[in-house]
């Protein structure tokens, strides 16, 4: 059971950014935080400081993925996770839209094992991890046009990359980008047909872009 001043301080965060998430959302988001915190201690999951939990850590491991959920469709999506690492901005998404169906993909076996706990801790059915690289999974045919939302963060953009990524969308599918606008480089852009750019918390000038695939 999470603690309940880590329940109330994500609220306050939310709330604060524009956000809104229901008492169960916020519950599950703080028992990811505190099982992230807690392993942390053992395995490098991330730099930001969590134990104690700061401000920073709150809004983009939990308060971003939460404002970009927005953006989700409100019918069945399978999403896609590319170098999920600490589980952010993934595991959020999918407490935020129960609906969705998640694919973490990590090269690090012992941050699979965290998500693997999270997954099993937080109860979440639709979600499973891939211990491998994004390339890897090309050799699937069943994954092929497959995602409706494709999330990327924290990854090093390259051709190989939007390769796999545009191999993986369906017609019309979307890549969610988590990162300033320096990082949405014109390679990244070129094989989408249109994109925008949402702000996400003002206080880290932090940036959800959105590009979408060629129906065609």
């Amino acid at each position: 059971m999470a603690d309940r001043e880590t329940v109330s301080r994500l609220s306050r965060r939310i709330t604060k950014a524009g956000g809104s998430a229901s008492r169960e959302q916020v519950t599950n988001l703080a028992a990811y935080v505190e099982l992230l915190a807690r392993w942390n201690k053992k395995i490098n999951l991330t730099a930001l400081r969590v134990a104690p939990l700061s401000d920073d850590a709150v809004d983009r491991l939990i308060v971003e993925p939460v404002m970009a959920a927005r953006r989700l469709l409100p019918s069945g999506q399978f999403v896609i996770d590319v170098g999920t690492g600490g589980g952010s901005p993934a595991i959020p998404l999918a407490v935020m839209s129960s609906h969705v169906r998640l694919l973490m993909v990590e090269v690090k076996v012992r941050k699979c094992a965290f998500l693997r706990e999270v997954v099993r801790q937080l109860n979440m059915p639709g979600a499973s991890v891939e211990n491998c690289r994004l390339e890897e999974l090309l050799l699937r045919s069943e994954l092929h046009e497959s995602a409706d939302v494709v999330t990327v963060r924290a990854v090093r953009p390259d051709k190989r990359l939007i390769t796999a990524i545009q191999a993986f969308l369906k017609p019309g599918g979307r890549l969610f980008w988590f990162g300033a606008e320096a990082s949405v480089r014109p390679e990244i852009q070129l094989p989408f047909v249109s994109g925008y750019m949402e702000p996400l918390v003002a206080a880290l000038g932090s940036q959800l872009w959105i590009l979408k695939k060629s129906c065609k």
